[in-house]
């Protein structure tokens, strides 16, 4: 029977003896202990850095936490209205709903057998084949970055409108921001979140909780207030709310309503959160491939109702909702139904929850990017992968991602267009992430181990269909709002995506200096019998292998 290390500390605050614990490969860490998620970590490579305080219960909040139901809704929501109107709400989100339960299956099962805060790239260095991996891990560890950089930079822009949304209602519409109104509030809504996330990581895991309940009322609060809020003659018909279609936008009608999965994809998204925070959770194998699959479960069916609700009581004139100075669509229906003090008081809740989800999205960035530097991937890894001494979570990536972000948010600067290349950005980055791994786990050839979470003989037709969705996903995120479009109505997203990934490549392939000279895929933090640090991690299997085993194991704390 092979043999696995199993963490043991001593009372000394320098040394941590590693004991030799006789046990299955395969049903190692399905306890709920400390040490046997240590004993997982050790398996692929690392050694233990993170306090792991975060229960089953927190795991699925971060990932439930950062699809923010509502708050995300409100931001994307003007996607959907002018393209297809009630059809889009209703059955573009269930469409939608539908193929991204693939994506968290076939993730899920990944998340299952090999837990890890660089979870993706990791998983594409395994399972690639040996003459590929090294660029294709680089590619998804840069494209997962950059996605979820782009994911914090469009929470906290759409955090800053709905607050100017909020201070436009307050003013009787009288108030109209800036461009450069609404980035000081987002530079400042970055700033508050960077130092959220280096809060220690028990202060973090216990917020989860907060936030779920909080996106829970939120979304009943809605479906109950807008109901019996709206007036009579804003109330729309059932044949309209399930079958009403508009096309504001002038592309064919089939296309627009293709161009509708915007909304749903960029809000039931960076569903890979709970991934990221796989060091710091207990029972590891199990919470974070359930936490993956229940946010986006539960987000999928509750937002299909609070769709339909919108769908019923936003009235037929979806022109004037556009166009209101408000400058928000959800604000706006809001005001028609529920009057402003009605609005103002539960804006101030979406904007709340919407700044928590902001939090959490840069937990799990922070996360990526440590990881990622600790294998030595990003420029100034040596700075970035850093544990603080006082709060042991990631300070400098944090950090990291927080000045990236901002320097994102400048985008902004180019017109609305070049905004909402920042939400389709998030999709496209992540998307890429996600498809490398999966399709490497069925083409690279290498052994596959399943954890708990296991899908058996319908993986590959879950990863199919998942791998499948997302390349549809990542082409039609490219069009224009509108046929025709000028330079200033231009979706930008594939210069900012494309750009993003021929950079990357041009620096993996610089001569001399590129990452092709000194990237090598996971490095193993662990010091063996031999002293042996940094070494590359080929696989789970040859990280078990190496040395023979895991016993004896020293490490320097």
């Amino acid at each position: 029977m092979p043999t696995i290390a199993s963490v043991e500390k001593t009372m000394s605050s320098s040394l941590v003896e590693v004991t030799e614990v006789s046990v299955d490969k395969r049903d190692v860490f399905d306890g709920d202990s400390i040490a046997s998620d240590d004993a997982a970590l050790a398996t692929l490579g690392y050694k233990q850095e993170f306090k792991r305080a975060f229960n089953a219960l927190e795991v699925f909040g971060i990932g439930f936490s950062i699809i923010g139901l509502f708050p995300s809704m409100a931001s994307i929501l003007v996607f959907a209205i002018p393209n297809g109107g009630p059809i889009a709400l209703v059955w573009g989100w269930a469409l939608c709903s539908f193929f991204l339960t693939f994506i968290a299956l076939a993730l899920a099962e990944l998340a299952s057998a090999a837990p890890t805060s660089g979870g993706l790239y990791y998983w594409t260095w395994s399972f690639a084949t040996p003459r590929w991996r090294k660029v294709l891990s680089w590619m998804v560890g840069y494209s997962n970055s950059m996605g979820l950089i782009a994911g914090v930079a469009g929470v906290d822009w759409g955090c800053a409108v709905q607050l100017m949304a909020a201070v436009s209602i307050g003013t009787n519409e009288g108030f109209t921001p800036t461009t450069g109104q609404i980035f000081a509030v987002y530079v400042a809504l970055l700033i508050c979140h960077g130092l959220v996330a280096s809060l220690a990581t028990r202060v973090i895991a216990r917020l989860q909780t907060v936030y779920v309940v909080l996106n829970v009322l939120l979304c009943l609060a809605i479906i109950i207030a807008l109901p019996t809020g709206t007036p009579h003659d804003l109330k729309n018909s059932a044949t309209y709310a399930f079958g009403g279609f508009a096309n504001l936008s002038g592309w064919p009608n089939g296309f627009t309503f293709v161009l509708s999965f915007l909304a749903p994809l960029w809000t039931i998204g960076g569903f890979d959160a709970p991934v990221h925070i796989s060091e710091e959770a207990t029972n590891a194998r199990t919470a974070v491939p359930w936490a993956i699959v229940s946010a986006v479960g539960i987000a999928g069916a509750l937002g299909w109702v609070i769709n339909v609700v919108i769908a019923f009581c936003m009235g037929t004139d979806l022109e004037s909702i556009l166009d209101n100075p408000i400058g928000q669509p959800m604000a706006t229906i809001l005001f028609n139904s529920l009057g402003r003090r009605g609005t103002l008081a539960v804006w101030s809740v979406v904007v709340f929850v919407q700044f928590l989800m902001g939090s959490s999205s840069l937990v799990a960035t922070s996360r990526q990017t440590f990881a990622f530097a600790r294998d030595r991937g990003l420029p100034f890894s040596g700075y970035i992968y850093k544990i603080n001494n006082r709060t042991k979570t990631p300070v400098n990536a944090v950090w990291a991602s927080v000045f990236i972000a901002l320097l994102l948010g400048l985008l902004a600067f180019a017109g609305p267009s070049a905004n909402s290349a920042i939400f389709s950005l998030a999709i496209a980055g992540q998307y890429t992430a996600f498809s490398l791994p999966i399709a490497s786990r069925f083409l690279g050839g290498r052994e596959w181990v399943p954890g708990p979470f296991n899908l058996g003989r319908f993986g590959l037709p879950v990863a199919v269909v998942a791998v499948t969705w997302m390349i549809f996903s990542i082409v039609i995120l490219a069009f224009p709002a509108s046929p025709g479009a000028t330079a200033g109505g231009m979706n930008y997203m594939i210069v900012v995506y494309g750009g993003w990934i021929a950079l990357c490549l041009i620096y993996y392939y610089f001569p001399a200096y590129g990452g092709a000279h000194w990237f090598n895929g996971p490095q193993t933090t662990l010091e063996g019998p031999a002293g042996r640090i940094g070494v590359t991690v080929d696989s789970v299997q040859d990280m078990t292998d190496m040395n023979g085993d895991l016993s004896e194991v020293k490490e320097k704390a």
